[in-house]
């Protein structure tokens, strides 16, 4: 009896572990479970060295993504969404591209990942990682894990029109390129006047933006390592080191966030 009782608890752990993916292409949204993505014949073990959030070469079962894309224009744009409300803006050709290698990791349900640290979640249940990430220039944020939803939409400039620079800028102005480091960088979890798809931090320009109560130098300590602007354990906030985020990169979005400033918008 009491080895039924264990099997039977073995059985159920298994089963709530199990998760399903949403992917919407734009045929509308489709659910995949665990077991159907481990069972198609395009699975592989992979091996993924340096991974971003893992700190080493980590083992997956994966799928490449662009066959999960069938279909998707490369001129379109990939949005993944995490179970916290991380929210991931990929260009689709980026992910389609063979150079740097898009999969999609997929944990078992028997298998889990190890957590990510300390009073910290695993990356499961679906995790976006990159073979090659140097080849496409992927940054760290578009690496998303537990992911919950992947699907096409409009690239951010579209759908938040109130985060755009003042028109007639040229696209080598360093507020535009300031603009694409915030697409690829800062919109995964902070909106701006109000707009976008994330709520994991504040918004950079209502009612104020960084730029206007921090000197540049303590928002490039803030960028680089919030912990050492202030201490706060329970902070989510990760530094961005110049790997991931060179500096002329970060000159670049100092120029967008002030000029920004200068627009804002009632959310």
């Amino acid at each position: 009896m009491r080895a039924f009782i264990g099997l039977a608890l073995l059985v159920t752990a298994s089963l709530t572990q199990a998760a399903t993916l949403t992917l919407d292409t734009g045929k509308g949204p489709q659910r995949i479970t665990t077991e159907q993505l481990l069972g198609r014949p395009d699975v592989r073990a992979i091996d993924v060295p340096g991974d971003v959030s893992y700190h080493a070469t980590m083992h997956y079962r994966a799928i490449p993504l662009k066959a999960l894309l069938g279909g998707v224009d490369p001129a379109a744009h990939l949005q993944f969404v995490a179970l916290d409300g991380f929210a991931a803006e990929i260009p689709a050709a980026l992910a389609l591209q063979a150079r740097a290698e898009a999969w999609l990791a997929i944990e078992p349900a028997d298998a889990p990942w190890p957590k990510l640290g300390p009073d910290k979640p695993g990356a499961g249940p679906f995790y976006l990682v990159w073979l090659h990430p140097e080849a496409g220039h992927v940054g760290s944020e578009q690496w998303p894990y537990q992911v919950a939803t992947i699907r096409v939409l409009a690239d951010p400039a579209s759908r938040f029109p109130k985060m755009r620079p003042a028109p007639g800028l040229a696209s080598s102005d360093p507020v535009m390129r300031g603009f694409a480091v915030f697409q690829r960088d800062c919109i995964t979890c902070h909106t701006l006047n109000g707009q976008g798809d994330a709520k994991l931090g504040p918004d950079l320009n209502i009612p104020h933006s960084p730029t206007e109560y921090l000197r540049d130098d303590m928002f490039r300590v803030l960028v680089r390592n919030p912990q050492d602007l202030r201490h706060w354990p329970q902070a989510k906030m990760p530094g961005f080191d110049r790997n991931a985020l060179s500096d002329a990169d970060l000159n670049d979005l100092v120029a967008y966030l002030k000029h920004m400033a200068g627009r804002k918008a009632a959310p």
